[in-house]
């Protein structure tokens, strides 16, 4: 029975058709039998999971990365993996560090192993809590050791001073290590016991407001008592490690302990054995190794001596336990017994050393030629009887061929002639000012003078400081009529614009005329390795570091390593106090290529950087000093050049250095002439790309003399008639927008009638551009200079007061 008022569906009611999956959907899966593709079965189970399913996958997820990082923290530390190491870093000049380190060694449940030789060097054992830790001291003033100690370091302690926290040292200090990378660290404060009560308080609280520049969130650690050491301790033990991706993925050491075997043939070389704990990855015997600051070497063996920081220690009979833990600190005492040879290098899968290609003159050059071949040469000759000598830069044949060592010099020879004109155009500029520029250096040199009778200094030395402040200038002067007009150049009027400017090309479009990567190549780039495809090698590489095992010592194993032909210099380093750091390097990374970084100004630093100044480059495990280019960064095929490192956006900085796979931080430095070294620039590894083209730009102006409706006559862009002829085909711009192109000379100095698209302005400017590829100069030295200590610079600065009064 149907209720009042329900509706009910009439004769006319639409009936839709059932959705059917089609007929070769329901025939592929009776033809499959049921099999479903490899590929398809990850998505459709993903697909096909329930919102219960989902839940578990990703509770999955987060315990098994809970457990990963626990591991992580048990291992570090632990007897089966390395030492936890501790680089003690103090920020101050008054930081008591040496108070903050015996507090640490002061306690009663821990074993502590000095180590001879090293001050502020020390391990310290806790058997209660099966734990380790190896202590190192680094001066803030020596910046390459806190730098190299850095990379090899699980924590930092950051050691404040608690009235001032840091100084300049310091502060410099830690711009170069948030630069490089961080690993964990924390923050501690010794001493401040001797103010009183409210000024502690007073004290803290400034000093916490001044660390959220550096330290947001960290907290500070009173270090006064035993009972704040093991605080600290334990909370160096616990915290979350950070990791820093250009050393997980290579093995790396500092070296405990080291000796030096002088060859046979020399004193000056021979094999260097360092002894130390393997951290990162897997090291292997047939691999490379670099010690920074140093350079590569091979690997002749590993032994595995006992370990001098066990946590369970052996006890040999007949031995007091006091002289085997003297024995056991002292690395180079250890029992010749029990010293194990783990491996030895095998040639035929060693690694070579060979870092260039050697380029072959006669290569691609064939062997006496066949009768055919001699047959047809002479028919080419009948037909081709005239040779045509054309200017150079117009034949692409000889663009090709011509490989002399002239061209070479001629190249760079332009550049520097670039160089010089773009300066006497600025010096012209200058003394274009008028009288005034030249009163107002008078005043300055008459108030110099001032200063220097009055602070009794020596004139030598005075006019020492006046040679830099004039270079100084003149970069300046450089770099602000750059900016005002970039890329400007006069036309030369004693050497014809078509030979000065031969090796220029125009281009209808910078952004999309063609540019072949492989033309016109020097002979520097028959040097180089180039990958194929450069990211394809780096993932393949980083996924067998992951996923295969390879042969070797173990991560946390104690080793001694045989590094072949390595210089004294290197021994008298380390015992000089210097760190011993040594990684391992990843197949194809002693080879030399082009890198690219991509950098950006320090604020610390607004000197003058011109292109091709030589600097100094910390490029993750690396340092070097090379002459680098600049140019701009962008995501088309063809990158301007800039003559100087911008203050205001990120550049590409190329040079010729040994291949790194990124990721890898950049720091660079300026070297000034007293020794100092200046942190200019930060940033990481872009690419090692040697197809990246650089394009260096000249525009050449000249000024509309007569304007008519569309067309104008310009003067003093060119000065004879046949360079108007033979920069005829490119094409011309304005600075206020308008486009055009010569269309005939008029008469014989060099005035051109032009067409543009628009009428011109009388105040307007016509410009030509022209276009050269440029490369950067094989500068490269693995060898730089120990930076002057910044402690020792500032404390000079009150003995010379005392002079002066």
């Amino acid at each position: 029975m149907v209720a009042a008022g329900a509706h009910r569906a009439g004769p006319l009611k639409q009936q839709n058709k059932a959705h059917k999956g089609g007929k070769h959907h329901g025939t592929a899966q009776r033809r499959a039998g049921g099999r479903v593709a490899v590929k398809a079965l990850p998505h459709r189970r993903r697909r096909d999971l329930s919102r219960v399913d989902r839940r578990h996958q990703a509770l999955q997820l987060r315990r098994k990365r809970k457990e990963e990082v626990l591991a992580e923290k048990r291992s570090l530390g632990s007897r089966d993996g390395p030492p936890h190491l501790v680089v003690a870093v103090p920020l101050h000049s008054r930081a008591a560090a040496h108070d903050a380190l015996r507090l640490l060694q002061s306690q009663d449940s821990v074993i502590v192993h000095m180590d001879e030789g090293k001050a502020g060097s020390f391990a310290v054992l806790c058997p209660r809590l099966k734990q380790r830790w190896r202590f190192v001291t680094a001066q803030a003033g020596d910046l390459h050791a806190v730098m190299d100690l850095a990379k090899v370091a699980d924590s930092l302690l950051f050691i404040l001073d608690p009235v001032d926290g840091w100084d300049s040292t310091g502060e410099h200090c830690l711009s170069c290590l948030f630069a490089q990378g961080l690993p964990s660290y924390a923050v501690a404060v010794p001493g401040g016991t001797d103010l009183p009560p409210k000024k502690r308080i007073d004290a803290k609280k400034k000093l916490t407001k001044a660390m959220e520049k550096w330290f947001p969130e960290v907290k500070l650690f009173p270090l006064n008592t035993e009972q704040e050491s093991s605080v600290l301790l334990r909370h160096l033990a616990t915290q979350k490690q950070r990791h820093l991706a250009f050393r997980d993925r290579r093995a790396h050491l500092l070296a405990y302990a080291a000796e030096f075997v002088p060859s046979q043939e020399s004193d000056q070389v021979g094999t260097l054995k360092v002894s130390g704990f393997v951290r990162g990855q897997t090291l292997n015997v047939n691999s490379l190794v670099h010690i920074v600051g140093h350079g590569d070497f091979q690997m002749s063996q590993v032994d595995a001596p006992p370990d001098p920081l066990s946590l369970n220690p052996r006890v040999v009979k007949g031995k007091k336990s006091q002289d085997m833990d003297e024995d056991s600190a002292n690395g180079t005492d250890e029992m010749e017994e029990d010293v194990k040879i783990l491996m030895k290098a095998d040639t035929s899968k060693q690694e070579s050393l060979q870092s260039e290609v050697v380029p072959d003159p006669m290569e691609g050059e064939q062997t006496w030629p066949t009768e055919e071949e001699l047959q047809e040469a002479e028919a080419s000759q009948k037909e081709n009887k005239r040779v045509v000598k054309v200017p150079k830069g117009t034949s692409k044949y000889q663009a090709a061929w011509i490989v002399d060592d002239g061209e070479e010099g001629s190249e760079e020879g332009d550049d520097d002639d670039d160089d010089d004109d773009f300066g006497d155009d600025m010096m012209e500029e200058a003394v274009s000012q008028g009288e005034s520029s030249e009163e107002e250096e008078e005043l300055a040199e008459e108030e110099c003078e001032t200063m220097t009778m009055s602070e009794c200094m020596r004139d030598d030395q005075y006019d020492e400081k006046m040679e830099e402040d004039e270079q100084m200038l003149e970069k300046y002067k450089q770099e602000r009529m750059d900016e005002m007009f970039p890329d400007e150049v006069d036309t030369p009027r004693d050497v014809p614009a078509r030979v000065r400017f031969q090796k220029y090309r125009g281009l209808k479009s910078f952004r999309t005329s063609p540019w072949d990567p492989k033309e016109n190549l020097p002979r520097d780039y028959a040097r180089i390795y180039q990958f194929q495809d450069f990211s394809r090698t780096r993932k393949h590489l980083f996924r067998q570091i992951e996923k295969e095992e390879t042969e070797g010592a173990s991560v946390g194993w104690y080793v001694t390593l045989h590094v072949c032909n390595v210089p004294v210099s290197v021994m008298e380093s380390f015992k000089e106090g210097k760190p011993l750091v040594l990684f391992s390097l990843l197949p194809h990374e002693q080879k030399m290529s082009v890198l690219n970084f991509l950098v950006r100004r320090h604020p610390s630093n607004s000197d003058p950087v011109k292109a091709k100044e030589e600097l100094i480059f910390h490029c993750g495990f690396r340092r070097f000093r090379a002459s680098p280019l600049f140019s701009q960064h962008t995501s088309a095929d063809k990158h301007k050049l800039e003559r100087f490192l911008r203050l205001d956006t990120a550049l590409v900085v190329t040079v010729y250095a040994p291949i790194t796979f990124p990721p890898a931080s950049v720091l660079v430095f300026k070297q000034r002439n007293n020794g100092m070294q200046d942190l200019i620039a930060t940033g990481s590894l872009l690419s090692v790309d040697p197809d990246r083209i650089i394009i260096k730009r000249l525009v050449l102006s000249g000024h509309p003399f007569k304007i008519y409706t569309k067309s104008a006559v310009v003067r003093y862009m060119f000065f004879n008639r046949e360079d108007v002829m033979w920069f005829k085909p490119v094409e011309l711009r304005t600075k206020w927008g308008r486009r055009g192109h010569i269309k005939e000379p008029l008469g014989t100095h060099g005035h051109m009638k032009c067409h543009f698209d628009g009428q011109l302005k009388s105040q307007d400017t016509v410009l030509l551009n022209l276009y050269k590829r440029v490369y950067p100069k094989w500068t490269y030295d693995p060898y730089v200079p120990e930076p002057v200590s910044w402690v020792r610079s500032e404390s000079a600065l009150p003995v010379h007061e005392v002079e002066m009064e």
